[in-house]
């Protein structure tokens, strides 16, 4: 059995001994997947390049399909489990990252809740065995998204014909499946998730996405014109007041945990070259490499500190929701918070230690430091974040 192969079943997997054993055969490759990410990132970086090769290396590895559920035969990995993924990802190349934690997340929470047709989901799984399958929800769009998407699906018989923009979609060019967020175009409009195919007639990419950071994601715009979805490939269409995607606690709390750990996985290839500059480095004057000198090794301590303590608040955090504790699913939002801020600002003080060296696109810390504060985009307002943890101090 190759690495992604499994099986759907109906049911919990006979035993869990040969889940755990293909996470466990999973993360032993992991190191490789990330110096053969960090091998090619500057390349996509500079041009803005897809890392397909990358993305074939994730699914080689099995680590694409590593939260796809023990009930359909998958190896069932934990938020624990993705978030030590994705922090070693992070070191390796940020925007790979990213593409797989949002595939990894979508598994997870069909685990959790199977709100996908189970047509659909496994069509997914058969070609997540064949190749990698990204995935992506596809929210935001150029106006702003308020109440109602402005995406508008009709009715074409007993299926849907959709029509609308979404922007600022995560891997749009590589994608095999875009749930969209949109509205149906009744008296009374409801919204859902409409399970689009990538390469589906009517569906274009506007490669319109030129960030500062995050370069190779390929977060382009994507134009849906009459785009045909079954009766069958819709979740959660419900009226006003129905679910909108992205607000369950659960499902924030994965998000916001993985996220953050892609951050901090970038953070220590920050400090991992650092190192090797105080080490090498030896200036005029004085004669020693910096790492000897007292002001210097107090500065990494202290980046290596903040580091260390982040890690520790994701990773527990992260354990204690696989353990189902109602409380660590509500402090995710500050956790991620708080180790964003650390891994920024742990970027930003190895490029004050190294000065211009260090903003020098022959070196890669100025791309950690575009990709640690391009990243932010995928997290709400810090004020946001702040505001629901005053309100839940005063209402405690």
């Amino acid at each position: 059995m190759t690495p992604t192969a499994f099986s759907p079943a109906d049911g919990p997997s006979a035993t869990a001994s040969p889940a755990a054993a293909a996470v466990s055969a999973a993360l032993a490759r992991l190191p490789r997947v990330v110096d053969l990410l960090a091998a090619r990132a500057e390349e996509h970086d500079r041009d803005a390049t897809f890392p397909y090769q990358g993305v074939e290396a994730l699914h080689e590895a099995g680590l694409l399909t590593l939260t796809v559920g023990q009930r359909y035969g998958g190896p069932g990995g934990t938020l624990s489990d993705t978030v030590k993924v994705l922090s070693g990802l992070g070191r390796g190349d940020a925007s790979v990252a990213v593409l797989a934690a949002f595939t990894l997340l979508r598994h997870a929470e069909q685990a959790r809740t199977g709100s996908w047709p189970a047509a659909a989901y496994r069509r997914l799984l058969t070609e997540s065995k064949r190749g990698p399958a990204l995935v992506d929800t596809l929210r935001a769009e150029p106006g702003g998204t308020g109440e109602l998407p402005a995406t508008v699906a009709r009715r074409n018989g007993s299926n849907w014909l959709l029509t609308g923009r979404k922007t600022c979609c995560t891997g749009a060019e590589a994608l095999a499946w875009m749930a969209v967020w949109a509205r149906t175009d009744e008296a009374v409009p409801r919204t859902g998730l409409f399970l689009v195919r990538g390469d589906s007639p009517g569906v274009e990419v506007d490669p319109v996405c030129d960030q500062l950071g995050l370069r190779a994601s390929a977060g382009h715009d994507v134009l849906l014109a009459d785009v045909e979805v079954g009766a069958d490939a819709v979740v959660g269409l419900a009226g006003p007041g129905g679910h909108r995607p992205g607000t369950d606690p659960l499902d924030l709390a994965w998000h916001d945990l993985a996220l953050a750990a892609v951050h901090l996985g970038v953070a220590r290839s920050a400090q991992d070259w650092l190192v090797r500059f105080l080490k090498q480095r030896t200036p005029a004057n004085p004669s020693e490499p910096p790492a000897t000198l007292p002001r210097y090794r107090s500065a990494l301590g202290e980046l290596a500190s903040t580091l260390i303590g982040a890690e520790e608040l994701v990773a527990g955090l992260a354990a204690r929701i696989d353990r189902g504790d109602p409380a660590a699913v509500d402090r995710a939002g500050v956790a991620q918070l708080l180790a964003n801020r650390a891994a920024t600002a742990a970027v930003q003080q190895a490029v004050t230690l190294t000065g211009n060296l260090g903003l020098s696109r022959r070196h890669p810390l100025e791309r950690y430091l575009r990709d640690v504060l391009s990243g932010r985009a995928h997290f709400p307002p810090e004020e946001a974040v702040l505001e629901a943890a005053a309100r839940a101090a005063l209402e405690g």
